[in-house]
């Protein structure tokens, strides 16, 4: 008996106790927030209800253990109860991680892991990509953020916990992943054939265009990328950087305390670069304790820029002038911490504790941030893979052939329609890719040819003379460097 009541007491003590971590997605280091365990013992013995509580959770488990016609691990009665306490608080990014999951995630925070590369979370039961990882295996196969993963390798998803659902999603290098999906806009589910990898995140990249145009791109905030962020922006200023583009499309957050300190590098010093208010709804700023930069600045962002992605954008955009473009953020405007000391069995809990407002005060949870300057991509950028299970050829009419056409008018190639129908200018605009490719010239879309042209697709998504986002961006800075010199004449 005084082994299963401590079990309990201490799962209880677990959740309730203990030191605020600095580190989890957008972790928040709000002060110590601590309460000694021996003070919330007395608490909970203290209290007529509290202590009616444990007991019946005590008795339920005595009652499982003792009466169920199987045998039970207890280990599984224990992750079970703290896992429906976090769904009781229908949150999706409070989360319990037993000791593997948890291990996963402090690598992925540390920036290198094994998996797919995507960053998911669980909405209303289902698995959605909240954004894949630039230059993963995920992003190349051609998953896009607000996919909804259905099966993983035949095996669905529906109804598991998001750790569990995560732990089918990873893998050993080299092990092949069967992601079925549902998209938007298509009727039927697609599915992508990914082969899992190390995740090594460089986290930071860096280039300089002309005129003095400088590019940094962000994929993640770990627990390293400030101090790379400020080396590859240290090196553009020696190049005599005039102007820079910060690009943290599909970036799905991260390390409070590490986008913090890459924004009070543009943020004047005083200014605010990000809000946070707890249960109480008292809030807290978090003030630049830097200065602003004599040159302009843009943030690219898209649908799968989240959490920190969007306390930059904001802090950046109201606190330091700089002009957001692309497409409206995820909207994550809520701030979690990791407890696993606590747990003491290196499990991990995850736990919204306040949410996030920008500068001037707007909480932009399931909203997102409106860009200055809205540009979309071509609509080939987000095109649904073809499903291959049959050929597509002339008379054809169903949405894989509409799909085909967007991908073609892509690469270049007339099909003079995009409504799905498969007429003879479609069938010539596929022999010129086959003859192109090096296949068959039949105008047919068999799988050889589907592949081919799902490949030659993405390679042209990769090139950044197509990158209409990026371009705009660029452009955008190059007429504030302008106007900025006429000023000052």
């Amino acid at each position: 008996m005084l082994k299963k009541g401590t079990a309990v007491m201490l799962m209880v003590i677990g959740l309730l106790g203990g030191s605020l971590l600095t580190f989890a997605y957008t972790g928040y280091s709000g002060g110590s927030g601590s309460v000694a365990s021996e003070g919330l013992l007395a608490s909970l013995t203290g209290s007529a209800a509290q202590k009616d509580d444990l007991k019946k959770i005590e008795t339920a488990m005595e009652l499982i253990e003792g009466q169920y016609y199987k045998d039970i691990d207890r280990s599984k009665l224990v992750d079970g109860a703290i896992n429906g306490m976090m769904e009781a608080l229908d949150d999706p990014y409070s989360s319990y991680m037993g000791k593997e999951t948890a291990a996963q995630f402090e690598e992925s925070i540390e920036g290198s892991f094994t998996g797919i590369g995507a960053e998911v979370a669980s909405e209303n039961g289902k698995v959605v990509i909240v954004t894949p990882i630039k230059g993963a295996p995920a992003e190349k196969a051609g998953l896009r953020a607000q996919d909804i993963i259905l099966s993983v390798n035949g095996e669905s998803l529906e109804g598991l916990e998001l750790n569990d659902a995560v732990s089918k999603i990873r893998g050993p290098k080299g092990s092949e992943a069967k992601i079925k999906v549902q998209r938007a806009g298509s009727t039927d589910p697609l599915e992508y054939s990914i082969i899992r990898d190390d995740i090594d995140m460089e986290t930071v990249t860096a280039h300089m265009e002309n005129d003095g145009v400088g590019v940094i791109t962000i994929t993640q905030f770990s627990l390293n990328t400030a101090d790379r962020f400020k080396e590859e922006l240290a090196k553009l200023e020696k190049q005599n950087l005039k102007g820079l583009v910060i690009d943290v499309r599909n970036n799905p957050g991260g390390v409070l305390s590490v986008v913090i300190d890459i924004a009070q590098q543009f943020v004047e010093k005083g200014k605010t670069i990000v809000q946070v208010e707890d249960k109480n709804q008292k809030r807290e700023k978090e003030v630049s304790k830097g200065s602003n930069k004599p040159y302009p600045v843009t943030v690219l962002m898209n649908k799968g820029s989240a959490s920190a992605s969007e306390i930059l954008a904001g802090a950046l955009q109201q606190s330091a002038g700089a002009t957001l473009i692309g497409e409206n953020s995820f909207g994550k405007g809520t701030v979690q911490t990791s407890y696993d000391k606590q747990m003491g069995d290196g499990s991990l809990l995850k736990i919204t504790i306040a949410k996030w407002l920008t500068p001037n005060g707007t909480w932009i949870h399931e909203k997102g941030i409106k860009p200055d300057i809205a540009i979309p991509q071509p609509e080939y950028f987000t095109v649904a893979p073809l499903s291959k299970e049959k050929s597509l050829k002339y008379n054809a009419n169903n949405t894989d052939v509409k799909n085909a056409q967007i991908m073609l008018k892509g690469l270049g190639y007339d099909t003079g329609r995009e409504d799905g129908y498969f007429d003879k200018t479609t069938e010539e605009a596929v022999k010129s890719f086959q003859k192109k490719a090096g296949l068959t010239v039949n105008g047919v879309i068999d799988t050889e040819t589907a592949s081919k042209l799902e490949a030659a697709l993405i390679e042209n998504i990769r090139d950044p003379q197509n990158d209409t986002q990026l371009k705009r961006g660029i452009e955008q800075i190059r007429k504030e460097m302008a106007a900025s010199v006429s000023n000052s004449k």
